[in-house]
């Protein structure tokens, strides 16, 4: 039976039921709650598990709008870029260095588990790239592009298929794993949930710039706001599109450059032509255009690919799984102050080491909600995770695949 096709329109429709119905269930039921699982993630399973059963009973699939979905992942980064003033970079300092040691040396093992796991099961070692930093903390973007490397040049068969469900099965365990990971690291410091209720801010308040932090509370943004915000995205979406045609080589994804291109349009404009920038404006896009990619992104997940991962595979992402645990638990946490912003770093390391940046900021979400807000750890991990990591990772697969070369 061929596909149900679902418009842009259709598509968003969906989205947004999505994200009601995962409100809902966090709200009602205690074990979403107790272990922390974000909105998106709740009501994304629950959709992908509707669809799977209408698939396994009624060969019922759906297609949704694509490009909708990567639109809103573009807008998301970009809201990144446009929040990073230079003055703001510098309070991240030698933690944020320290961060990125921790997520480097993580990346290191994550290629060595896969390549290890790989050559012990008999596959290629290739495969275990495939299941490492490639798809783990690469994403379907890096995924795919290896993948086609892999299939063209190194003759693996089946590259795009394995890439595209590890992919998947890492963006699914980020985001369950995340929000438990570093509840149990406050239950363990005897820390109490604080509700904080949304504030309508006034002029006098200015927003502190604690960008994504708290996504229900209730920002004051115009019209005029609204449409020169809306021009600053358009800018880094049509950069973006630019500069991966210009440079397809890079190994850069497209979120890459329009990240990067918001950072340097934020300063430019701030410092040289003094702009007041509307951050209020970029953190509700921000919030929006995140909760929506996570939607999408769950709601067209193929459950029964991943019910067909072969059973070497499933091993080892299992155990890729595991060690993601055990390396936040014990390492990131701990090296990073053992407090309650470490737990937070925690989370959001599960999120973007296993999934994707977007999952690795609605895990912290889901804690700071309950918990308190942690300003250190959303000025960090959106920018290593989205940013440098990317650079890091395009680096160490490299090297790993000089090594196995030899």
């Amino acid at each position: 039976m061929e596909p149900i096709v679902l418009n842009g329109y259709h598509t968003l429709i969906a989205a947004t039921l999505v994200l009601l119905v995962g409100r809902v269930f966090v709200n009602k039921i205690k074990f979403l709650q107790d272990f922390n699982i974000p909105e998106a993630v709740a009501g994304g399973l629950f959709a992908a598990s509707i669809i799977f059963c209408l698939y396994k009973f009624a060969g019922i699939t759906f297609k949704f709008e694509s490009s909708l979905q990567t639109a809103f992942m573009l807008a998301f980064f970009s809201s990144i870029g446009l929040s990073a003033d230079f003055s703001r970079l510098k309070q991240g300092g030698i933690p944020l260095i320290i961060f990125l040691i921790v997520v480097s040396v993580f990346i290191i093992i994550q290629n060595g588990v896969g390549v290890a796991l790989a050559s012990l099961l008999g596959l290629d070692p290739l495969v275990g790239l495939i299941t490492g930093s490639i798809t783990l903390t690469g994403g379907h973007g890096t995924g795919a592009t290896w993948a086609t490397v892999f299939a063209e040049k190194h003759g693996v068969v089946g590259a795009m298929e394995m890439a595209m469900a590890s992919a998947t099965f890492g963006l699914v365990a980020g985001g369950l794993i995340g929000g438990p990971v570093a509840r149990r690291l406050v239950n363990n410091m005897k820390i109490s949930p604080t509700k904080q209720n949304a504030k309508v801010e006034t002029v006098e308040h200015k927003y502190a710039g604690d960008t994504f932090e708290d996504a229900d509370n209730v920002r004051l943004i115009t019209a005029t706001s609204t449409i020169e915000t809306m021009a600053l995205f358009a800018a880094c979406l049509a950069f973006s599109s630019v500069m991966v045609k210009v440079f397809p080589d890079s190994g850069l994804p497209q979120f890459v450059w329009a990240l990067g291109f918001g950072v340097l349009l934020r300063n430019i404009l701030t410092l040289v032509f003094k702009f007041d920038m509307f951050d209020r404006a970029i953190d509700v896009f921000g919030n929006a255009s995140l909760s929506l990619f996570l939607a999408i992104a769950l709601m067209s997940i193929k459950l029964w690919e991943l019910a067909g991962l072969a059973g070497s595979m499933l091993i080892i992402l299992l155990v890729q799984t595991v060690v993601m645990i055990v390396y936040a638990y014990f390492v990131t946490f701990r090296v990073m102050g053992s407090n309650y912003d470490a737990a937070i770093l925690a989370a959001g390391h599960c999120g973007f080491g296993l999934g994707a940046t977007p999952t690795a900021v609605a895990n912290m979400q889901s804690v700071t909600e309950t918990f308190g807000p942690s300003h250190k750890a959303f000025l960090i991990v959106p920018l290593v995770g989205a940013f440098f990591v990317d650079i890091i990772n395009l680096g160490t697969i490299t090297a790993f695949m000089n090594f196995l070369a030899k």
